[in-house]
């Protein structure tokens, strides 16, 4: 951690504080809000380091008068990850401000009841009903629906800034993650709890998570996976093809759960552990190999630390055994393997902008952070 951190100060642009700052952009905050939680995360770190202030007035320097943080792109992602990371210091004094207007700014973001319009500059999200599929959701705000990833960023923005489970945003949010997790139905201890509801989950057994509900806005209620279809036999006996979960939007999923108020034995809960069992593995993203691979290390770390767990069980796919699994040790071996000499991390692929080494240096460190300080309460 050391020694990326290292390399991130020597990436850190002079005249702004930022990364990856670009004279004609296009330019990513949220780049900047990893880099800082990154650095925040690594031992001796804290923020009166003048790296770590930099970023910080970079990162107020963007906020918009709608009290979002984003340039022009991309606004309930940038937000949502700056907001996450402002949670992380106190100083300047404007930071509790800014950190309230972002969090109201985000909040409209969301599809529901309430939803508004935030600007001519940005897609804005609809006012639907708890029936429509993009209900809870947040997308991107360029491709007219909200998808797992950005309801997920919303989330972990959402509790580090202190919001809890009763916030109807939360209650909302917990809609959609549902609709993202294949599996129609669940065994509670007061019978049959419906789950999906979604006609591309009709069946499916298998815990995992998808993308979104919809691959866009004409295509409403379809869903979507980056990891394509699988034949799944259904809860019926029967074989059909099924949208595919993978292991980023799992993790992102399971711990999107955890932080709006589910505890570790909801049955929604442990169909997701179940699917991390018997995919566990920190060789590729699974499912979907390489692509978003050091992005399924933050969401691996940050969902088994909000665990609070030292060990996952993992099922060998050849015997069926189960066998429990050291995590944080594994994802610190494996992310020592892929540092290069100048303290950086080795591009594997260029999916998802993971060609760019202060991203993915970025990404690596807080993957690293969930290893070495797990959250020490587990969720009750």
């Amino acid at each position: 951690m050391q020694r990326g951190a290292a390399f991130l100060r020597s990436q850190q642009d002079e005249e702004t504080g930022g990364w990856s700052v670009q004279q004609r952009g296009p330019n990513f905050p949220a780049i900047t809000g990893l880099a800082l939680m990154g650095l925040l995360d690594t031992p001796g770190v804290t923020e009166d380091d003048e790296a770590v202030a930099k970023a910080v007035k970079y990162i107020l320097n963007c906020q918009q008068p709608n009290g979002g943080i984003y340039m022009g792109l991309l606004p309930s992602y940038n937000t949502a990850i700056c907001l996450t990371a402002l949670s992380r210091v106190s100083q300047p004094p404007q930071v509790a401000d800014a950190r309230a207007r972002a969090l109201a700014f985000l909040r409209t973001l969301q599809w529901g009841e309430e939803a508004m319009e935030v600007g001519d500059e940005i897609e804005n999200a609809g006012v639907v009903g708890k029936d429509h599929p993009f209900y809870g959701g947040v997308g991107y705000g360029r491709h007219g629906r909200p998808d797992l990833s950005n309801t997920a960023f919303f989330v972990e923005a959402l509790h580090a800034a202190g919001v809890g489970p009763d916030d109807p945003a939360m209650k909302r949010a917990v809609i959609f993650l549902q609709r993202t997790q294949m599996i129609e139905q669940v065994q509670g201890d007061a019978g049959i709890i419906a789950v999906n509801d979604m006609p591309y989950a009709k069946g499916s057994r298998q815990g995992g998570f998808i993308y979104a509900t919809s691959e866009n806005k004409d295509t409403i209620g379809i869903g979507q996976s980056f990891a394509g279809v699988i034949e799944e036999t259904l809860s019926d006996g029967t074989v059909a093809s099924r949208l595919r979960s993978y292991g980023s939007m799992t993790y992102s999923g399971f711990k999107s759960y955890l932080y709006a108020g589910l505890n570790a034995h909801d049955p929604r809960v442990l169909a997701a552990r179940a699917w991390i069992g018997r995919n566990y593995t920190l060789d590729e993203n699974p499912g979907v190999g390489t692509d978003g691979l050091y992005y399924y290390f933050v969401v691996f770390g940050r969902a088994l630390a909000a665990l609070a767990e030292p060990r996952i069980e993992a099922i060998d796919p050849a015997t069926g055994a189960s066998i429990p699994r050291d995590w944080a040790a594994d994802l610190t071996r494996r992310l020592a393997s892929l540092q290069e000499d100048d303290g950086s991390f080795r591009v594997v692929d260029d999916r998802w902008m993971e060609d760019n080494k202060v991203l993915i240096t970025a990404y690596a460190l807080c993957a690293l952070g969930a290893a070495r300080q797990p959250e020490k309460t587990p969720t009750p």
